[in-house]
């Protein structure tokens, strides 16, 4: 009889075992070494079942949360996405020009109050949020070489800066606002966009809102229209030549200009995302409560439950915002310049656009709304609502040609940070958001925490800097009086300083290491099963009796 071990005669655990190692070696060699595509997201046999390359164009202001998801869909799903950071005019404009599948902007076509002709286009569209957070007021400041994180200032007064009423940091208005800091006698350099930004758009938005008398002595200097009795909404933020005022394309160009050594005592409205990434501070801004706070992620959530949304299916407006009660909100956490994006969204198969680009698209937009809100928090952003999460679903049913395996997803199952399962039309993340420290309310009192990407630098207060002291490295600023020369700051152009890009994560790409280790784990899980057997067969003959062992183990 043949002692040599079968099939048969292994236990059923050590079975299963092998088969589990069995497995692993599998999908460490097929599965591992290649991104993964996703459940039902096979493309359509007309592009030979891979996803067809889609392209938008728009808004710096959403820039980096779309990068990253498109860096994480093309790591897990080769998804092929391009995204161009033009501007959210030029964004909407090459969506209706049919230059672009998809476009992305702040604000939607035909934005009230406004004297800029801004069309919607012909072809058909919808709008889809993508990503809520606020817009920051990043700076450079310094008191006697040291650097300044914890700067508080009113809206009044930030609106008096970027109209040129205020012109030096030392101003009354603004040492009221900063009982703890001596500020320099250096001149305020404000930082504008020169290309049109659905930022400028926001913030001129806010200012004719909120401080309309100001804003309305700014027309007169820069030579713009009243509309309906008042300045003019504008994307193309104004500047009086001579004035001091700094114009740069794009966030990264703001930014870029704001993050440079030479650049102190000059402050800019950008994305917090870039602040984040750059290290720099952000101003903390007095909201309708008298508390000081920034646009955190938790703060903007709280503030956008003020915000009303147009919930009419049937308007082609359907799901856009009116901000009026965020500004006025008066709970201590609200951050008052909060806001939502939107990509623009086409919902017939024209211009270019075709099922294809749809089918991509559609799955594109449904892996944001869920997943990618994940990462809005780190990136400096803040996570779509549950209501608006519903709201865009039915948009991505508008796109030709997406895939229900995909876009019919449920609320239940879209890993969204602000689903509440114990209130379904609630927010999670606001009502977990911490209310703001008593130092932060107006008063004598005042925070010396660090904000924005310089939360972990302190501001020492009661320094020796007077009235008249100027930064230590001001490259042309300081005791003189004179404005910071641009010339000296800029390399030409809009800047793009790795300081100054937004913050990244990095792609989810499963690369040759995880391959290797499911390979090394389905190794290890065989060898576990196979090597007992076979080594217990040769010690048994190993000791058997010399006679059995010579003839092979055979009685």
């Amino acid at each position: 009889m043949n002692a040599r071990p079968s099939l048969r005669t292994w236990h059923p655990a050590r079975i299963a075992v092998a088969l589990v190692g069995v497995v692993l070696l599998i999908v460490g060699v097929f599965g591992g070494l290649a991104p993964a595509q996703a459940a039902g997201s096979t493309c359509a046999p007309s592009t030979g079942g891979v996803c067809a390359p889609i392209k938008g164009e728009g808004s710096t202001w959403s820039a980096n949360a779309l990068q990253q998801w498109i860096r994480n869909v093309y790591a897990n799903y080769q998804w092929t996405i391009t995204y161009s950071e033009s501007g959210s005019t030029q964004g909407r404009n090459s969506f209706a020009n049919g230059t672009a599948h998809y476009g992305v902007s702040e604000i939607p076509y035909g934005i009230a109050n406004s004297n800029e002709a801004d069309t919607p286009p012909n072809r058909g569209f919808a709008y889809m949020p993508i990503v809520a957070g606020g817009t920051a007021f990043m700076y450079n400041l310094q008191i006697g070489g040291k650097r300044v994180t914890n700067l508080r200032l009113s809206g009044e007064v930030l609106a008096m800066i970027f109209t040129g009423e205020i012109t030096v940091w030392n101003d009354p208005a603004i040492l009221a606002d900063n009982p703890a800091l001596a500020l320099p006698a250096i001149p305020i350099v404000p930082v504008v966009r020169s290309d049109g930004s659905g930022t400028s758009a926001q913030f001129t938005i806010w200012m004719r809102q909120q401080h309309p008398a100001i804003w309305d002595a700014y027309c007169g200097k820069v030579g713009r229209p009243f509309v309906n009795g008042h300045c003019g909404v504008t994307s193309n933020y104004p500047t009086v030549a001579g004035s001091g005022f700094v114009s740069k394309s794009g966030a990264n160009g703001v930014a870029g200009y704001v993050a440079q050594g030479a650049a102190v005592g000059s402050i800019t409205f950008v994305e917090y995302s870039y602040a984040l990434n750059s290290g720099f501070p952000v101003v903390k801004m007095l909201n309708s409560a008298g508390y000081y706070t920034e646009p955190t992620a938790s703060n903007v959530a709280v503030a956008l439950l003020r915000a009303v949304i147009n919930n009419d299916p049937s308007s082609q407006n359907y799901l856009t915002q009116d901000l009026t009660n965020v500004y006025a909100d008066t709970d201590p956490r609200n951050y008052p310049l909060s806001s939502y994006s939107y990509i623009i969204l086409p919902t017939k198969v024209e211009s270019g656009f075709t099922e294809d680009n749809g089918r991509t698209l559609s799955a594109f937009t449904s892996y944001f709304l869920c997943e990618g809100q994940q990462q809005a928090e780190t990136l400096g952003y803040s996570p779509l609502p549950v209501n608006l999460v519903k709201g865009g679903q039915t948009r991505i049913q508008l796109i030709p040609g997406r895939d229900p395996a995909i876009t019919d997803f449920t609320i239940a199952s879209c890993n969204n940070p602000t689903l509440d399962p114990s209130d379904p039309n609630g927010n999670a993340l606001a009502k977990a958001a911490p209310f703001p420290a008593d130092c932060d309310r107006k008063g004598p009192v005042q925070c010396t925490t660090g904000t924005g990407g310089a939360k972990g630098t302190d501001t020492a207060t009661g320094g020796s800097a007077g009235a008249d002291a100027g930064p230590a490295d001001a490259g042309g600023a300081g005791e003189t009086g004179e404005s910071v020369d641009e010339d000296t700051i800029a390399t030409g152009g809009a800047l793009t300083l790795v300081n100054a890009s937004p913050q990244s994560l990095p792609a989810s790409r499963p690369g040759p290491l995880p391959a290797l280790g499911t390979l090394s784990a389905g190794a290890g899980v065989l060898a576990a099963a196979m090597l007992p057997p076979l080594l217990g067969r040769r010690g048994r003959r190993t000791m058997l009796p010399p006679t059995i062992a010579a003839s092979g183990g055979r009685r």
